[in-house]
């Protein structure tokens, strides 16, 4: 164990010698690659952003136990269960806080199945990590480069934080408006193959809404299935379904980090919040290994690199100069089934029966794609005209950045 965290918790605590502070410590500290110390927790009962109210009291409970005020600990505690008597963690502070009254303990919920105290570690520690990073308001997530007008909101995951953020659709652009702990995958992130018990890192969208009264208990307030696998895992042979973000069991308030078959798991007053952000069909949901925030300048930047070359793109499939337009495609490229080269072929044999093409394209959204490199997942209305036909879809095409510039990887129907 890190010294430097333990003498941060000693000058917390006022040099006192309390074996609950020390059975903290190791909810704390042990068991991960962060030694989270307790030296950013300010001695106060305001929190620097708005949490639901019962993860608001279990921090603030955390912040009293460090400034060794273990009786308006437990009187926060108390509260809180009365509030939320469901909530597993706060019923083992509350344990360790009485026990602490009589006798000396040693460790976080003494007594306890120890694989269920690991879990409830985790929790304490995901939970505070949450508490000391503040959302930079100012910068904006990287992946959302821009948003079409009918995305009126966006999510997008923070698999390494347990946190999904909530984002408005302000002229094309992410406003954070609120985040929420999530449980993500037993086996952790980048699912490969069905009952991997792994979550996705990709962008997806919610597709549908499911009440609670069509569903078991398990899933607590409702839940909102996401198009998981898209067009891209099905083209890498990733396989599986029915990943969904869903609530909690009635007896459950919230879950462990690590805890699901792969779904994204929120409280279900939190999923009862969240729901008025969700339009099936339309959401996007992005799930990355961590975010990268950036000034809002430098996504416009990108936004205005990748919107050039799809105008290009555009413009050469218009010129009817078929060799020109070919060279937006990637060698890697694959697309309804054909790879290059016989994309290629049929464009050659279907451009030269047409004496003229237009194509507009509008209602455009840009994401750069987790744990792709840098790949742009990209969607669009597309209004097609020309000599002989004319058509309107939806279309997808996934950019990936080669060299110094942008090449197809994937296109199709949306």
């Amino acid at each position: 164990m890190s010294q430097a965290p333990l003498r941060c918790w000693k000058r917390n605590q006022g040099g006192s010698h309390q074996p609950l502070l020390q059975a903290l410590l190791v909810v704390l500290l042990s068991g991960t690659a962060h030694a989270w110390s307790l030296s950013f927790l300010p001695a106060r009962d305001t929190l620097p952003r708005q949490l639901a109210l019962p993860e608001q009291m279990l921090v603030q409970a955390l912040m009293e136990i460090a400034d060794n005020r273990t009786q308006a600990a437990l009187e926060r505690i108390e509260k809180l269960l009365a509030v939320s008597p469901n909530f597993r963690l706060a019923q083992l502070i509350r344990g360790d806080l009485l026990l602490a009254r009589g006798r000396p303990i040693d460790s976080l919920g003494a007594g306890a199945p120890p694989e269920r105290v690991d879990e409830l570690r985790a929790e304490a520690r995901t939970r505070l990590a949450r508490y000391a990073f503040q959302p930079p308001t100012h910068l904006v997530p990287k992946n959302l480069l821009a948003l079409a007008p009918h995305q009126k909101h966006a999510l997008v995951i923070d698999t390494s934080r347990s946190t999904l953020f909530v984002f408005a659709n302000t002229d094309g652009g992410p406003k954070y408006l609120a985040d929420f702990y999530v449980t993500l995958g037993k086996n952790g992130i980048e699912k490969v193959r069905e009952g991997d018990k792994k979550t996705p890192l990709g962008v997806y969208r919610v597709i549908d809404r499911l009440p609670k009264d069509r569903l078991s208990d398990f899933y607590g307030a409702g839940a909102f299935p996401i198009d998981y696998p898209n067009e891209w895992d099905r083209a890498r042979g990733r396989s599986g379904y029915g990943i969904w973000l869903h609530g909690t069991p009635l007896d459950t308030y919230s879950r462990p980090p690590r805890a699901s078959d792969g779904c994204v798991v929120l409280a279900n007053e939190d999923l009862e919040a969240l729901a008025d952000y969700l339009e099936p069909g339309s959401t996007p949901v992005v799930i990355a290994r961590d975010v990268e925030w950036i000034a809002p300048e430098v996504a416009a930047a990108l936004r205005a690199q990748l919107l050039e070359r799809i105008e290009r793109w555009r413009k050469d499939w218009e010129s009817r100069d078929t060799e020109q337009y070919l060279s937006h495609y990637s060698r890697r490229f694959s697309g309804n089934g054909a790879d290059l080269a016989k994309w290629a072929a049929q464009k050659r044999q279907v451009n030269a029966a047409k004496t003229w093409i237009r194509v507009r394209i509008s209602d455009v959204s840009m994401f750069l794609y987790p744990g792709e490199g840098t790949m742009a997942e990209v969607t669009f209305e597309q209004d097609y005209a020309s000599s002989n036909l004319s058509n309107r879809m939806k279309k997808r095409q996934y950019w990936m950045q080669e060299g110094e510039g942008w090449k197809i990887v994937y296109e199709g129907a949306a």
